[in-house]
C-alpha cells in the first residue's frame, strides 16, 4: 500500500520544515545542508525540486543517498527510523529525523554522522 505521502509534494512539506529550524533558532542554510548531505542534491537541484513540486517519491528516486544514511537511528512519529520496512518511507523518516536533531540544537557534525 502506497503512503500518501508518497505522492505529496516536497516542496508542500519544505516550508514547515523551514518554519521548525527558524523556530528552533536555525537556519535555512543549516537545514539544506542536511538535505544535501542525506540526498546529494545541491542547491541547484534542491531549488530544481522544489520549483517543480517533485513528489517524495520522485526526489528519493532521483536521489543518491549518503552511505552513513543507515547510522541515522532513533524515533520519528512513533516508529523507530532503522526498524521502517518499506524504504522509501524509512528515506523520508531520515529526513525527518534530521530536520528534529536540527530543531533541538543537536551540532551539525553530530546530525550529518560525521
Amino acid at each position: 500500500m502506497a503512503h500518501r505521502i508518497f505522492s505529496m509534494p516536497f516542496s508542500s512539506v519544505y516550508p514547515h520544515y523551514v518554519a521548525k529550524m527558524e523556530k528552533k533558532g536555525r537556519t535555512v542554510a543549516e537545514l539544506d545542508h542536511a538535505i544535501a548531505w542525506l540526498t546529494g542534491f545541491d542547491e541547484t537541484a534542491l531549488k530544481a525540486h522544489l520549483d517543480a513540486g517533485t513528489s517524495f517519491e520522485a526526489f528519493f528516486e532521483d536521489a543518491t543517498l549518503n552511505p552513513h544514511a543507515s547510522l541515522i537511528t532513533g524515533v520519528v512519529c512513533g516508529v523507530r527510523v532503522e526498524e521502517i520496512e518499506d524504504p522509501l518511507m524509512q528515506k523520508i523518516r531520515y529526513l525527518d529525523k534530521l530536520v528534529d536533531e536540527l530543531a533541538r540544537g543537536k551540532a551539525m557534525e553530530k546530525v550529518l554522522r560525521a
